[in-house]
């Protein structure tokens, strides 16, 4: 049985965890911060400050350590954030062809 898991922004790859997340943990694939807001379960780039969590502190830098005490682990921005490849996927649809 495995336990919680935080998904990291950067590589997108799980991290297993053990009590809280904290400032200083990294992730264990590429070492980028986990303890950050895109890695948060609040996290939502269509929200007020690009958080869902009415009472938390604005946070400039969402792809960097903060000490933001509403932290949830989430599933990471890398796999929830596919605006690019949805974009990407639109144009190669409706392409004109030479």
């Amino acid at each position: 049985m495995s336990g919680p898991t935080c998904a990291c922004h950067h590589c997108g790859k799980s991290t297993p965890i053990v009590g809280a997340v904290g400032r200083r943990d990294e992730c264990q694939h590429c070492s980028a911060d986990l303890h950050v807001c895109k890695n948060c379960a609040f996290y939502d780039k269509t929200a007020y400050n690009e958080c869902r969590e009415p009472s938390a502190d604005v946070v400039l830098e969402k792809d960097r350590a903060n000490f933001c005490d509403f932290f949830q682990p989430g599933s990471g921005a890398k796999v929830v954030d596919k605006k690019a490849d949805l974009l990407a996927a639109a144009e190669a649809l409706f392409k004109k062809k030479s």
